[in-house]
């Protein structure tokens, strides 16, 4: 007798790397009941201190933001972790104005060859000029994310109200 062939079941194509790593979590935060207020203010948030030119505290500031304003840490953390490339390119422009900002004017400019020499000849004075370094990148990096923040926040609330207006629509008729 003659079985029947049976196809073997169609697997759907795998999601590219882009779309299972940025796009679906993204997307997952939009449906996990998050308001449009708190959306907004986790992206803000999220940017500002995902550039924050002191590497490692990242991840503190976005915790202790999230949890003090009863935000969504995983969302928080991913787009802070998402502006770490963005992070690192500004981290030397950052310290060589803050350099020039709190530097007395005879700090030699901020270079690594500079760096490596006064780390050579007197370590304590190299340790002094990159205190002063981040410590202006701090108070520009301070200075600029507020107005920054604050214009992500007011800028992404109404277009976040739209979207998740529609997605509601969407999910509501099928």
């Amino acid at each position: 007798m003659n079985q029947p062939i049976i196809p073997p079941p169609v697997t759907p194509p795998s999601s590219s790397w882009w779309r299972r790593r940025l796009v679906e979590p993204l997307r997952d935060l939009l449906r996990q009941g998050l308001t449009p207020h708190q959306l907004a203010l986790t992206i803000a948030l999220g940017t500002v201190l995902g550039l924050v030119p002191v590497l490692g505290i990242t991840t503190l500031l976005a915790t202790f933001a999230a949890v003090r304003l009863r935000l969504n840490v995983a969302a928080t953390l991913l787009i802070a972790h998402l502006w770490s490339p963005v992070q690192l390119l500004l981290l030397i422009p950052l310290l060589r104005w803050g350099n020039r900002l709190l530097g007395n004017g005879a700090d030699p400019e901020l270079t690594l060859v500079q760096l490596q020499l006064q780390f050579k000849h007197d370590w304590l004075t190299a340790l002094q000029i990159l205190w002063k370094a981040f410590a202006g990148g701090l108070l520009i990096w301070g200075a600029a994310s507020v107005p920054v923040g604050a214009l992500l926040y007011f800028l992404l609330r109404p277009l976040l109200r739209r979207v998740m207006a529609r997605q509601a629509v969407v999910e509501n008729n099928g």
